[in-house]
């Protein structure tokens, strides 16, 4: 930890306790988690399911149990003189609300948002004393951009070595085979030309996308790449991984970039937002990575194994400042894609892709958990008959086609699957429709699991 940042950790660990002493609390909450995880789905949910239970809806039962009846008052802190655009949960309402109802929008840049929570004090001075307030920070960020955080730690003669030997493995090969090709006819010697430099970042990138939207891989690097943001294909993100063998102009610049790349991403993502956290969920489609097929779903493992020091790292100073967050829920999201009786699979199956992310959770002193959960639910369980038998499914509106569909989504494993598993043939999953919604939100919105995994999450600190 560097000087500044431990300076930074005191301050922050000082603001927590005077804010604890007057009843003005701070929880600092990371929905974290990989690219097409539904993170901008889960705040949307969240926020209009607090605001709701604040208005005394039954939205978030096991949560209101949690914290003994007490929440009183929610709402959205006003903005004050923040650089960051605010997360909008209204607009993501709005697109729930229309007609057909339509998912919110992926996230392209940053934006955060603080909820307060009034709740009303246990002891017996709660009539003169005001009320608790315990605010909840909140950020949302494209999921690409998480893989870029373990590169921190990595050169780039490390990264391109890396990259390269998966990018000659398995559905890589394929996606990536315009661009293998270009790298493996550059001399050893080629120049730093701009020209060079955007061919190669423009094909690699080219091959990340096909790996993300066809293959539905997620060990993906650098996550910009896929999703630049607001800023763009700057010059910044022109390069690529080159063989060791490299020696020229070229890789000169190209490893230039790559540490400036990180630098700008330590500036901007990690230090102002991805430090010191009270608390963290980590979202992960598990039933896509499963449906995608062995390569996907181990490819998934990767990733949160990649990611595993980021989510909850941290030495004996960064815990005793408080910058650890002290409980990591992990949660396999749309549950509802499957029947009722499938869901505890699901979660278990998730621990397993995991275990290395827990096992880092538990030794940096956080306390961990693991959930199925749908945000937003747009099924219900059904019955689908199968040469003559029946099996538990699903039925819901069809995103694209706007008619109902009952759908079996196959058998979901508790851990890893046998490689026989993986000999039957797996279908995409259908998108479904979300239920269309009240654009005031007034009675929240309806989910499966969300308020067992907030009442875990922050049950104790309300």
């Amino acid at each position: 930890m560097d000087p500044l940042s431990l300076l930074r950790g005191v301050l922050d660990k000082a603001e927590d306790a005077a804010r604890a002493l007057v009843g003005r609390e701070r929880l600092r909450l990371a929905v974290t988690g990989l690219s097409r995880a539904g993170k901008t789905v889960f705040l949307t949910s969240l926020i209009a399911n607090l605001l709701a239970a604040g208005r005394g809806a039954r939205t978030l039962p096991a949560l209101s149990d949690a914290a003994g009846g007490r929440i009183r008052r929610v709402f959205v802190v006003p903005a004050d003189t923040e650089t960051v655009p605010r997360f909008d949960p209204q607009a993501h309402l709005d697109a729930l609300a229309a007609d057909p109802p339509r998912w919110p929008e992926r996230t392209e840049d940053f934006s955060t948002l603080s909820i307060a929570v009034d709740v009303e004090r246990r002891t017996s001075l709660g009539g003169i004393l005001p009320e608790r307030r315990v605010r909840l920070d909140l950020i949302d960020y494209p999921g690409e951009w998480l893989l870029d955080l373990p590169l921190l730690g990595s050169g780039y003669a490390e990264w391109s070595a890396g990259t390269l030997a998966r990018l000659r493995r398995g559905l890589r090969a394929e996606a990536a085979s315009a661009f293998l090709g270009f790298v493996d006819t550059l001399p050893a010697d080629a120049p730093a030309e701009d020209a060079l430099a955007k061919r190669g970042y423009t094909l690699y990138r080219d091959a990340l996308r096909v790996c993300r939207d066809t293959h539905g891989l997620r060990h993906l690097q650098p996550g910009r790449f896929l999703n630049p943001g607001p800023r763009g294909e700057a010059p910044l993100l022109w390069f690529f991984p080159l063989p060791d063998a490299a020696r020229g102009g070229l890789a000169a610049l190209c490893a230039r970039r790559y540490a400036a790349y990180l630098e700008d991403q330590r500036a901007t993502f990690l230090d102002p937002f991805f430090t010191r956290f009270h608390r963290q969920v980590v979202l992960v489609d598990v039933l896509g990575a499963l449906h995608a097929g062995q390569e996907a779903f181990d490819d998934t493992a990767d990733a949160l194994a990649a990611i595993a020091g980021v989510i909850s790292g941290a030495n004996w100073i960064e815990r005793l400042l408080g910058a650890a967050p002290t409980r990591v829920a992990f949660a396999a999201t749309k549950a509802d894609h499957v029947p009722t009786r499938a869901r505890d699979s699901l979660a278990a199956l998730l621990e397993h892709l995991a275990l290395g992310a827990r096992d880092r959770a538990k030794a940096s002193g956080a306390a961990t958990a693991f959930h199925a959960l749908a945000a937003i639910r747009c099924t219900e369980d059904a019955v689908a008959t199968l040469e003559g038998r029946a099996f538990p499914a699903v039925r819901g509106i069809l995103l694209n086609e706007g008619r109902g569909a009952t759908i079996y989504p196959g058998e979901v494993p508790m851990k890893p699957p046998e490689p026989a598993f993986w000999d039957a043939a797996f279908f995409r999953m259908p998108e479904f429709r979300p239920p269309r919604l009240d654009p005031a939100g007034g009675s929240g919105v309806p989910h499966i699991g969300m308020d067992t995994l907030l009442a875990w999450l922050l049950g104790d600190a309300l």
